[in-house]
């Protein structure tokens, strides 16, 4: 890495990039924030602040989230898609970051290979955020995790439970099993298992593998899943499906976990294939405070980044 002409910024480019105690002030933080939304107060701590946003895989959510929430704090947001800049296509990741970021004070990008975020990063001026790549989807787990203590308390000890595809969002969780002192219990179709490696992990003593998905769910405080089929492996949908049948989250699942168990999905979400209409439509099912959380989440993400630590 070419760092002499670089600043040293924080950047936010997979779930241990931050300690444990800041992601305690974050939550806390992520509180307060969403708690001055709901009274219609004007908190505009990054006026005059500007995000980019770099897209190379499309998204509703993350681009409705980070853009609302810049402007909410009273920023501005620029969208650019592939159409637009092609990430290491038209020119080298290394220069682009290099002018993006002399024209912004901070930068989210939602690419594929977790290596062109990096090298981003590594050439970038101002803060980096990780918006989702194949590898890790941090402000995903940010915000369920926020979701989590908001309805339950704190999450050290409790036991998350992820069945489906070990995809980024999978990874992201055992990433925060480890720093926050939690369990996963992971329960994927023979082939579609974790890969401790890729996932990025210390160990292996925060999460279980079951062939089973029932007795994975087992004593659960959580249920969460995905598609069967991430962004960019379409191709492969209808053998997914096949293999993915069993790997429904349905009302027998759910009956295992705790009685308090909540549900979550980062959704989109498929009925009838990752989860039951019963099971996302019910009483257990968080998912859109979830994604509502994404917003405030990123509020937070996002002002501490550039601001640091803020008190009221």
């Amino acid at each position: 890495m070419s760092g002499a002409h670089v600043m040293n910024h924080k950047h936010f480019l997979q779930f241990r990039d931050f300690t444990a105690d800041e992601f305690d002030y974050l939550f806390a933080r992520t509180r307060v924030i969403k708690d001055r939304f709901k009274r219609y107060e004007k908190h505009h701590p990054l006026a005059d602040r500007t995000l980019v946003m770099i897209f190379e895989k499309a998204s509703t959510r993350t681009r409705l989230s980070f853009e609302a929430g810049m402007q909410q704090l009273g920023g501005a947001a620029i969208y650019l898609n592939t159409r637009d800049s092609q990430l290491g296509r038209g020119e080298p990741v290394e220069d682009a970051a290099q002018v993006i970021s002399r024209m912004c004070d901070i930068v989210m990008i939602r690419t594929f290979e977790q290596d062109i975020i990096e090298r981003f990063a590594s050439h970038s001026r101002v803060p980096v955020i990780n918006g989702l790549t194949n590898e890790y989807h941090p402000c995903q787990i940010l915000a369920d995790i926020f979701t989590f203590i908001e309805h339950r308390g704190p999450i050290a000890g409790k036991t998350v439970t992820w069945i489906g595809d070990s995809n980024n969002v999978c990874n992201t969780w055992l990433q925060a099993a480890e720093l926050l002192d939690f369990n996963v219990h992971v329960s994927t179709p023979p082939g579609y298992e974790v890969e401790p490696e890729r996932a990025g992990l210390f160990g292996t003593s925060h999460f279980e593998e079951f062939s089973d998905p029932i007795e994975a769910c087992r004593s659960a405080d959580l249920v969460t899943t995905d598609v069967w089929t991430s962004m960019g492996f379409e191709a492969e949908n209808d053998e997914r499906r096949r293999a993915f049948a069993d790997w429904c989250v349905d009302a027998d699942m759910m009956r295992v976990a705790r009685p308090e168990a909540l549900f979550m999905h980062c959704l989109p979400a498929h009925r009838g294939e990752e989860v039951t209409a019963e099971v996302i439509d019910g009483p257990q099912s968080v998912v859109w405070d979830e994604a509502e959380n994404r917003l405030h989440a990123q509020k937070a993400l996002m002002e501490y980044l550039l601001l640091g630590r803020l008190e009221g």
